[in-house]
């Protein structure tokens, strides 16, 4: 029996980490999510930088432009774009015609033509490198020659005629480091605060939690604007105040479970075997408060990023020519009648990314959740 012992292979246990990873790549619709959101993150972070136009960049002649997946301008926006150009040099267009990727005009005026007149063509979102072919003597009459800039619009434009994809990607980028920073935040302040409160008990608990009460009854949009005051436009450190104002709710639940895990078989049986304090928080307070704070993290992100759209629209958050899916939402509602394509994408991005939020948020609280081990 002693040789069977000593050549048997010693089994090595998981940690609760490596148990909740396993139990986590169980869940194909958590995975999904996560994969999903990391996808997002990695295009908001990168995208702006490979995008075919600047979030910042306004093309005048393109302007609450449907999205396309084939190159603008289209053969009935051509002339349009040409005979606004030609109308700013003050000339009429005697004939025109379009050959591959150029364009010939040849326009007439009453007066001699300035030869710096080209730049209106240049100016042009629809043509580029412009030159004059010919002239006539007298100099009323010029043939120009220019070639067609194409532009690509894959979610269409907005009313200003900024690209909507780069403007999408970029309020991605924004939306989730101010769900992230102010949910870190609140998280940390919460979970420390109704810890403390929970495991001190007694005239400490209810001194602390007397204060959570006070801070609930100050009007919420009052104090943030407040802050907001205070902070100044800087929307990172706006937004680290809102994370300070939102941790009362994590507060409560965090407290509530350290009430209610002080009181535990398991907990009195360490503390009986002289398990220390830290100890205690380790193994047992802490890998039990997990799933809560997780999920309350999951849930918190999208309300934060619901509570910036609501503060820019008052004009006290993110403010142009920077922006978020909360700005581009409530532009795109005022517009859905007639430009639908300004709602529907950035509506798409983050209603799809609050839906992975919560599938990665159930699957954390499973995997997570000791008593389901």
């Amino acid at each position: 029996m002693t040789d069977i012992a000593a050549t048997a292979s010693a089994v090595v246990g998981r940690s609760l980490w490596g148990d909740a990873w396993a139990r986590l790549k169980a869940n194909r619709a958590a995975m999904f999510s996560l994969y999903y959101l990391a996808f997002i993150a990695a295009i908001s972070v990168f995208g702006p930088w490979f995008a075919p136009h600047q979030y910042t960049t306004i093309y005048a002649d393109y302007v609450r432009t449907p999205p396309s997946f084939s190159p603008y301008p289209k053969a009935d926006m051509i002339e349009v774009a040409l005979d606004e150009a030609i109308k700013r040099m003050r000339t009429d267009i005697k004939e025109w015609r379009q050959e591959g990727n150029k364009v010939f005009v040849t326009v007439k005026s009453t007066r001699p033509i300035d030869d710096r007149n080209i730049r209106y063509l240049d100016r042009s979102d629809a043509f580029d490198d412009t030159k004059i072919e010919s002239k006539s003597p007298d100099g009323l009459e010029v043939t120009m020659s220019a070639s067609i800039k194409q532009q690509y619009f894959l979610f269409g434009t907005d009313n200003t005629g900024r690209d909507l994809l780069s403007r999408t990607l970029m309020a991605g980028r924004i939306s989730l480091a101010i769900g992230l920073l102010a949910g870190v935040v609140a998280v940390v302040i919460g979970v420390l605060y109704g810890a403390t409160a929970g495991f001190a008990g007694g005239k400490v608990d209810e001194v602390m939690m007397r204060i959570v009460d006070v801070l609930y009854s100050l009007p919420f949009i009052f104090f943030v604007i407040m802050l907001v005051v205070f902070f100044g436009r800087n929307f990172v450190l706006m937004f680290l105040a809102v994370g300070a104002v939102l941790w009362l709710d994590m507060a409560r639940i965090v407290r509530g479970q350290a009430l209610s895990i002080r009181r535990q078989e398991y907990v009195q049986a360490a503390e009986a075997l002289g398990v220390g304090q830290r100890g205690i928080l380790v193994r047992h307070v802490i890998p039990n408060l997990l799933g809560p704070v997780v999920i309350y993290m999951t849930l918190l992100v999208p309300q934060v990023i619901i509570l910036e759209s609501f503060l820019s629209f008052l004009g006290l958050g993110v403010q142009e020519p920077m922006t978020s899916w909360g700005v581009l939402i409530s532009v795109g509602a005022q517009n859905i009648g007639s430009a639908n394509w300004l709602l529907l994408f950035p509506a798409f991005f983050l209603v799809s990314t609050l839906f992975a939020l919560n599938f990665v948020g159930d699957g954390l609280r499973d995997a997570l959740d000791p008593k389901d081990r």
